[in-house]
């Protein structure tokens, strides 16, 4: 119940921004992930996760649902939800963090940005500092990132029979598209 209150609860954090049209929403986006290992690769895409950030101060939050990671091989999905992730227990990844570069928002343009925060997967928490790429349109942005996990940090076993099948860092990328947050 406490992870359906997770959105509503990151919106009204920012509320009190919207009144003065700083806080962008996420209306569309890509999360995918890419594991090389010795036997197999695996990849999946989800488009489902959601996203704010505040221009009045460079807060950004990200929330990712886990069980929404889709591969072309069901079994790998299942496993990957089961097994690993345990999506029932842990449904989400997220990153809660503050963009450290000052920008002037109105003022559209490519800006190589860098946020300092918490992504949290598994239920384990990591200071992160990751960088992308913030395309600034006159009533949208697309934020580009690609950063890697390393399981072991997350909590997340691999069992030695499946060891050269999953690779111990996982490479991620995110294209979330954002436009004015309205009510």
């Amino acid at each position: 119940m406490k992870h359906y209150l997770i959105l509503p609860a990151f919106i009204l954090i920012f509320n009190f921004a919207s009144a003065q049209n700083k806080l962008y929403s996420s209306n569309k986006s890509e999360f995918s992930f890419f594991s090389k290992a010795p036997l197999e690769d695996i990849e999946a895409k989800n488009t489902r996760a959601n996203s704010i950030i505040n221009l009045s101060n460079g807060e950004i939050v990200v929330r990712i649902p886990i069980s929404q990671f889709q591969f072309n091989n069901k079994l790998m999905q299942q496993h990957f939800n089961e097994n690993y992730m345990e999506s029932e227990k842990y449904p989400y990844a997220s990153f809660k963090g503050r963009i450290i570069e000052e920008l002037d928002w109105s003022k559209p343009g490519v800006y190589s940005v860098n946020a300092n925060g918490t992504l949290n997967i598994h239920g384990v928490d990591q200071y992160r500092k990751l960088s992308g790429k913030l395309t600034v349109g006159e009533k949208s942005m697309l934020l580009e990132t690609m950063f890697e996990v390393i399981l072991i940090d997350h909590k997340i076993d691999i069992p030695k029979l499946v060891f050269k099948k999953i690779a111990e860092k996982i490479e991620v990328k995110a294209n979330i598209s954002y436009a004015p947050y309205l009510k």
